[in-house]
């Protein structure tokens, strides 16, 4: 079909959707406000931050890159789902410098952290997410978590990178069945957990996102709209 029309395909297919062409270049509000236009009422559309606040400015003078985000971000009205901050692997751990990052979100706004350097498994950046309400993101790559497995906010936030099955980078029924685990050990169905594939290659990403929805509802659990038979 004509790539105008995929978000609305999209939209019919699946709840949700982690947009991350924000973090290359931030469009103008009014682009946000088209795709709230062109897609259901229940949709929730997750938004990467940009990478100047992140990989430029290494989270250093926060207020402006974080008002110009939600600025923008905010003609998603209602449909605007969690902010995802993804941290460079070469960033060490300084709390007092995400704390004030997050300090200027606004306080309805759903924050989720990706960190990727080790430095950051500490007990201090740990009571800073949780003070913020913030939620450290889980990563899988190879069906392994790449961060500690720490509830911080009462809401989640997976993002699943890379699979080992056969074809790459797909995921097979165990990886996915030890995620339901974890994260059943840690939410009840009160909660939600918001679920992301970025593994494209071969269109993985649609195939394993269903697949994910297709177990946990098999296992009793509330799932967003995701195609069946795919």
């Amino acid at each position: 079909m004509p790539q105008r029309l995929w978000l609305e395909r999209y939209g019919e297919s699946f709840e949700t959707v982690e947009n991350n062409n924000t973090f290359y270049r931030l469009p103008a509000r009014q682009t946000f406000e088209s795709w709230k236009d062109r897609t259901p009422d229940t949709f929730v559309m997750a938004v990467k931050a940009s990478r100047f606040l992140t990989h430029v400015k290494r989270l250093r003078d926060p207020e402006e890159p974080v008002g110009r985000l939600m600025a923008a971000a905010g003609g998603l009205g209602a449909k605007l789902g969690p902010v995802l901050l993804q941290l460079p692997p070469t960033l060490t751990a300084d709390p007092g410098l995400l704390g004030a990052c997050l300090d200027c979100f606004p306080a309805h706004v759903r924050v989720a952290v990706e960190p990727r350097h080790t430095s950051w498994w500490s007990e201090a950046v740990r009571e800073v997410l949780s003070a913020h309400g913030a939620a450290l993101c889980w990563a899988d790559r190879l069906g392994r978590p790449l961060t500690p497995l720490w509830r911080t906010a009462d809401w989640g936030y997976l993002r699943f990178h890379e699979g080992a099955a056969d074809p790459w980078p797909a995921y097979g029924d165990g990886a996915f069945r030890s995620w339901l685990r974890r994260l059943g050990g840690t939410w009840d169905e009160r909660c939600e957990v918001y679920v992301y594939f970025n593994n494209d290659p071969g269109g993985a990403a649609v195939r394993d996102a269903a697949r994910y929805a297709g177990l946990a509802r098999a296992e009793g659990w509330p799932v967003s709209r995701t195609p069946s038979g795919v």
